[in-house]
């Protein structure tokens, strides 16, 4: 074994990606991710409380977003302000490749989509927390979590499927298709 290999964390979400594409989500054991990323069992449980958090285990967006939210300019409209933040996506997604490796096992594993679910409605939570501190009444901040999160999904698929063009651009391009749709 490797001791000073470094990026233990990246090299242990890579294998498990690898072998939930192979054998499957419930085919693949702890001691195989480990052993596929040259680490032992114990360096896994350093990093993850289990499998499944190799796939859900950060909170980069959350941590990406809550400071923009934050110091977002008064008066700035919920949406906005939302949208703002969302801008900053880039700096914390995978390289496109994990991503789409992400989303396939996840879609494969009705648990792992509940899950997926899950970690969306808590981002969401938060989102909506943090525009009532700015002062936004809570179904203001709720109706603007639920279309943000609905353009940033779709800014989000279209970087996956491959459109380089800036993330705020996206964004930009998505929330006009949603205005599109609700006012035809």
């Amino acid at each position: 074994m490797a001791r000073w290999e470094g990026n233990a964390r990246g090299r242990l979400e890579r294998a498990a990606l690898d072998l939930f594409r192979e054998q499957g989500y419930d085919g693949t054991t702890v001691a195989q991710i480990a052993q596929r990323a040259n680490l032992t069992e114990r360096s896994f449980y350093r990093w993850f409380a289990d499998k499944r958090e190799v796939l859900f285990g950060d909170d980069d967006l959350e941590a990406c977003y809550l400071p923009v939210i934050e110091a977002a300019p008064e008066g700035l409209a919920a949406l906005p302000t939302l949208l703002s933040a969302f801008a900053s996506t880039p700096e914390v997604l995978r390289p496109r490749e994990f991503v789409i490796e992400r989303a396939a096992v996840i879609a494969a594993s009705p648990p792992l989509q509940e899950r997926e679910l899950i970690k969306m409605v808590t981002l969401s939570e938060k989102l909506v927390a943090a525009l009532v501190r700015r002062g936004h009444d809570d179904q203001t901040a709720h109706l603007a979590a639920d279309v943000g999160s609905a353009i940033l999904r779709l800014a989000t698929r279209r970087w996956i499927l491959g459109d380089d063009s800036d993330f705020s651009d996206l964004l930009a391009a998505a929330r006009q298709d949603l205005v599109d749709v609700a006012v035809t």
